[in-house]
């Protein structure tokens, strides 16, 4: 019987394959990131243990794609997530979700649409002065807290939640601002084409280990991933070391766990590990 791993991989190798179709379509460089990346050229695909997939796009191709793919998939089930598609949605960056299947994660509770995902993320401008990047990196977090408790996130589930009253217009109408302000955040330096760097101000990482110079994103060739074949950046062993350090080492046992999904109903049926 397939692992409720494997069944979380087949679902997210659908969504990656309609979302690399949709890029081509729309002529969109996209790139694999962080433990995609690291999977696609250790294990040409999946890590075994990691259970979600980080693409990502720059800023410019990022908004293209959220403008134009939501008629695309009219006909199809899946679904982009994103701040203004989901009014419960509080995080910073679009998920491609799979609408036939249901999703509960780990020290992860709120009232967003759950499905099986990919992230996309958007990779902006940053200034070269640390003082102003830790300026806009603190702005963007605030902004990123307030809306994740503005639209009541919370790391485990309370029995009382549910009967809670639904947001009021009032609340929606704050989060959308709140929405609005972060993103103009993110965006502030995508005007001055000078800066030679992005960054995904989303990452999971050390600020300086998620740094790109905009040439090493436009750069990309194709690798194998499972039985797709995806874009990465051509220096991905240096973006890699940068992360991981040596990366071809596998790490202790103890850590090869998955990180987001403990529950999942697909095909009328409820999973879990």
């Amino acid at each position: 019987m397939p692992r409720l791993i494997d069944r979380i991989h087949q679902v997210e190798l659908g969504n990656l394959t309609q979302f690399t179709q949709l890029c081509q379509e729309l002529d969109l460089p996209y790139f694999l990131m962080g433990g995609s990346l690291l999977g696609a050229i250790r294990h040409q695909g999946f890590i075994p243990w990691d259970d979600d997939v980080d693409v990502g796009l720059l800023r410019a191709d990022y908004d293209r794609f959220i403008a134009q793919a939501p008629a695309a998939l009219a006909n199809t089930h899946y679904f982009l997530q994103t701040p203004a598609s989901d009014q419960n949605y509080a995080l910073s960056y679009a998920k491609l979700l799979d609408r036939n299947t249901y999703i509960e994660e780990k020290n992860n509770v709120n009232n967003a649409r759950k499905g099986i995902f990919i992230d996309i993320f958007p990779l902006d401008r940053i200034p070269l002065e640390t003082g102003a990047q830790r300026e806009q990196l603190g702005k963007f977090q605030l902004l990123n807290t307030r809306l994740l408790l503005q639209l009541r996130y919370h790391l485990v589930d309370n029995p009382l939640r549910k009967l809670q009253s639904p947001l009021t217009g009032q609340q929606i109408a704050a989060a959308t601002d709140l929405k609005n302000q972060r993103e103009a955040v993110m965006t502030q330096y995508q005007d001055d084409v000078q800066l030679p760097q992005v960054k995904n101000l989303a990452s999971q990482y050390a600020y300086d280990k998620e740094i790109y110079d905009v040439k090493e994103l436009t750069d990309l060739i194709p690798v194998p991933f499972e039985q797709l074949t995806v874009q990465v950046p051509r220096n991905y062993d240096k973006i890699l070391q940068r992360l991981y350090g040596d990366y071809l080492t596998l790490p202790p046992e103890s850590q090869r766990t998955e990180k987001h999904l403990e529950r999942v109903i697909m095909d009328n049926q409820v999973f879990t590990d």
